[in-house]
């Protein structure tokens, strides 16, 4: 059987092999024929009963089905419903069920049926990614049992109950998804104890809903502008929103009732976190109420050339990863042997302009926040400044990042919003690295040296044309795995940005040449 699939509604047939030039036409009958490591690659179009379907849809371990990450499968849409008899649960009504290893990635689910939802897991440890739930008549996903998925990047909105919902003994990683205009974003319940991270929930009609005996970890979570309360506590529940070894960095703000409501006889600890005390109702101990000392802070170096501002891009709507009080040695970082950044990471490391976790880790492949990332410019550059500073009406003065933040606007390397907005906690981008560094440090295109086209070149963005070629002129692009792959919208990891910080240094002439393979020359 071929290693991919491939399916299309509007053209293709189910007696056809699955070819890329002989799709078949439904889900249904490319997981018939497919086994442990197929790829079912879904074409635009709608995938319902109409078209053939039968719900539901049940992924056998090790199969993906995959349509289009980069929109969060706003073009392919799978709607129907179909009986399936839970374990834990009894009968319910859902499109997807996913077994150990599956992976749906890059689609858009839709389940009206009365009590639907989109995908149900339970106790299988599956990837949901880079999705849309919308309309489901109860919730997006539903964790249940001895379940530890990995949800991560999704969108749920217009669901009738929950975006997400995590019962029974379910655990979990929960990361970077965003839950907005939903019943409760995300609803977690019995025993469960899933890892929430840089999730962004707002405007549902509850947050975040903890009940039971749920002990579930939450960390550099968004929650604010709910019609109820940000956080709800009730029955025996105790979240960990934060240690003193382990800050939580969650923002609970700007909710309807209360930012955060412990319904319980427990007593909740929040260490690390941003919110009101005014705000918080029940036995709360507030041991420490703001965003922990970042990664990188200021030091003097030369100062870059001016450039003209770049224009404000928007970016996907992801939360911060606050991050604590650096280690400095660079022989104690357990997690960049291997890695094919280490190099650059040690060497900024004994530059001083980038630092490890208390725990001991660099963790490389995280992605960073704006606000992370104007730390390490200013560390890495201290810019001066080109133009007045302004004031943004989402960084506060006691934010841990307001001076940063301010001396990189100033110093052209970073912009903010039309709205006067800077969006702190939102990652970055890779492309915005690259017009960032090439902006902020006055770097200029060489007009008779030409540069060969990314195998992605048709997804930069038209803003950052000129800037990716100046930078591969440069060298300072680096490209990991795949060297012809530039994957500009994709968010840029930790290593990823110390890579590209080492090479606008290297061009700068303040630092030695790494010779790495993934370095892009023109």
């Amino acid at each position: 059987m071929p290693d991919t699939i491939y399916v299309n509604p509007e053209v293709g047939n189910d007696t056809a092999n699955g070819s890329q030039q002989a799709p078949l036409k439904t889900i249904t009958q490319a997981l018939k024929k497919a086994t442990s490591g197929t790829q079912i690659q879904l074409a635009d179009g709608t995938y319902n009963a109409a078209n053939g379907e039968a719900f539901p849809l049940s992924v056998p371990s090790g199969v993906s089905i995959i349509g289009n990450e980069v929109n969060k499968g706003s073009s392919i849409l799978i709607e129907g419903s179909g009986e399936y008899l839970s374990r834990t649960f009894a009968r319910q009504n859902v499109i997807f069920v996913l077994a150990n290893g599956a992976q749906l990635r890059g689609v858009t689910v839709t389940n009206s049926a009365i009590r639907g939802s989109g995908v149900w897991i339970e106790s299988t440890s599956p990837t949901v990614a880079n999705c849309t739930f919308r309309q489901c008549k109860r919730e997006g996903v539903f964790v249940t049992g001895e379940a530890n998925p990995v949800i991560r990047d999704n969108q749920f909105t217009e669901n009738v109950a929950n975006g997400m919902a995590i019962a029974k003994n379910a655990q979990g990683d929960i990361r970077g998804n965003t839950c907005f205009n939903t019943g409760f974003g995300i609803a977690i319940s019995d025993s469960a104890s899933p890892k929430l991270t840089d999730n962004k929930i707002y405007e549902n009609r509850s947050g975040i809903v903890i009940s039971g005996d749920a002990r579930p970890v939450l960390r550099n979570n968004l929650c604010e502008k709910n019609i109820q309360d940000g956080l709800t506590v009730i029955v025996n529940a105790l979240p960990d929103i934060g240690s003193t070894n382990n800050p939580g960095g969650n923002i609970f703000r700007n909710n309807g009732q209360f930012d955060i409501q412990n319904a319980t006889s427990n007593k909740l600890v929040s260490v690390g976190n941003q919110i009101d005390p005014a705000k918080a109702k029940g036995s709360i101990e507030f041991t420490e109420n703001q965003v922990p000392t970042p990664i990188l802070t200021p030091s003097p170096n030369p100062t870059p050339t001016p450039t003209p501002e770049p224009e404000p891009i928007p970016e996907p709507i992801l939360t911060p990863i606050p991050t604590p009080t650096p280690i400095p040695s660079v022989s104690d970082l357990t997690d960049i042997k291997g890695h094919w950044a280490a190099t650059f990471i040690q060497e900024l490391v004994k530059l001083d302009i980038i630092k490890g976790f208390p725990d001991r880790t660099f963790k490389p492949d995280a992605t960073m926040t704006r606000a992370q990332y104007a730390a390490l410019l200013v560390k890495a550059f201290n810019p001066s400044a080109k133009r007045q500073v302004i004031k943004f009406k989402d960084v506060a003065e006691n934010f841990w990042a307001y001076k940063v933040i301010e001396q990189a606007y100033q110093g052209q390397f970073l912009s903010g919003y039309p709205d006067s907005t800077f969006h702190p906690n939102e990652n970055i981008q890779r492309v915005q690295v690259i017009v960032s560094l090439v902006n902020g440090l006055g770097l200029t295109t060489s007009a008779n040296k030409a540069v060969k086209p990314y195998d992605d070149q048709a997804k930069i963005p038209n803003y950052a044309k000129d800037e990716v070629v100046t930078a591969t002129q440069k060298q300072i692009i680096v490209n990991y795995p795949k060297l012809n792959l530039l994957n500009p919208t994709r968010e840029a990891t930790r290593a990823e940005v110390a890579a590209m910080v080492y090479q606008a240094l290297v061009d700068a002439g303040r630092v030695a040449t790494i010779d790495l393979p993934y370095i892009v020359a023109a």
